[in-house]
């Protein structure tokens, strides 16, 4: 069994499908589509930057998603291959879950475009900047994440400060997970990983504090956005983010795309629990950041990165 899987936010880069666009017709068909719905050169963003332009939150979500739908089409179209017939499950992390549900036609191109320019507009208004932050543990579980994310909130009010948010919003593979809330609780929590038990502690530079309490304002934007979108049965099964289980229904995905926003990402339960249904491939579109993840959570199977038409080449040998 074979699971197509779609990157999330972080992994945006200045020159993502450009190669892809100069080989092929039906990547820049793609690419001129998400411009169109969204009123302005994404593509060109992606191609040139400036890097600072396509990090912003607004712009990266759409374009990840654009880049990664391209490679897949790619596949299909000059490839000869049907998701539906080569893939058993789809799954994305974060932003990427949408592109997996664009992928298996569960949502058109240019709804899911603009969709992702909501979120990411949503979510940048949810908090002020600099108000809120996120720091990946590393070497720490998601058990000893948890135990660091309430030992600042902890630590915090001991000192007369208020209650702080500080909570797990990645749990991404068995040593790297993710933490999100108020700025003062999540640096606290970086000065206690190494004590508490983990390798090191990194914040990481996003802009907004994501998966976490502090996001309901976007949560319910994108709840009235997607009420009105034309959200279809997926041609196979999503494993959703925030529960780890396979869903086809329209009306659960719709709402736990909405649960999502505040939602830990459970991308290691999700791995694991596609390898106890079956899954033996994974593959990787549009990007090289799962990948890695996969194989530290399930090191038995096989698992690849699709990004240039080289690699749209060698997985079609493979298919």
């Amino acid at each position: 069994m074979r699971a197509f899987i779609f990157p999330g936010q972080g992994s945006q880069a200045v020159g993502m499908g450009k190669a892809l666009a100069g080989a092929s017709a039906v990547a820049r068909e793609v690419f001129g589509e998400v411009d169109e719905a969204l009123s302005q050169n994404l593509y060109r963003l992606m191609a040139e930057g400036p890097a600072d332009d396509l990090m912003l939150t607004a712009n990266a979500q759409p374009a990840i998603m654009a880049n990664a739908v391209a490679t897949l089409r790619v596949l299909e179209r000059e490839g000869g291959v049907r998701l539906s017939e080569k893939a058993d499950f789809v799954a994305g992390h974060s932003l990427g879950e949408y592109s997996a549900l664009c992928a298996a036609d569960a949502l058109d191109l240019a709804t899911t475009a603009r969709l992702l320019r909501l979120r990411g507009q949503a979510m940048q208004a949810a908090v002020p900047v600099g108000e809120g932050a996120m720091a990946a543990l590393l070497g720490a579980d998601l058990d000893k994440a948890q135990v660091i994310a309430g030992a600042a909130v902890d630590a915090i009010l001991a000192e007369g400060g208020e209650e702080l948010v500080c909570t797990v919003a990645n749990d991404n593979d068995p040593s790297q997970v993710v933490i999100s809330g108020h700025r003062a609780a999540v640096e606290r929590a970086v000065s206690l990983a190494k004590e508490l038990g983990a390798k090191r502690a990194v914040l990481l530079p996003v802009s907004a504090p994501f998966h976490c309490p502090l996001m309901q304002p976007a949560a319910d934007a994108m709840d009235a956005a997607l009420a009105e979108a034309d959200l279809r049965a997926p041609l196979v099964p999503v494993y959703a983010n925030v529960d780890a289980v396979a869903v086809a229904d329209p009306g659960v995905i719709r709402t736990l795309l909405v649960q999502q926003v505040t939602g830990m990402v459970r991308w290691r339960e999700s791995v694991a629990a596609m390898t106890q249904a079956g899954v033996t491939q994974f593959v990787e579109f549009g990007g090289k950041v799962l990948t890695p993840m996969v194989k530290r959570i399930a090191p038995d199977v096989d698992a690849v990165s699709v990004v240039g038409m080289d690699d749209i080449e060698e997985l079609l040998k493979r298919l």
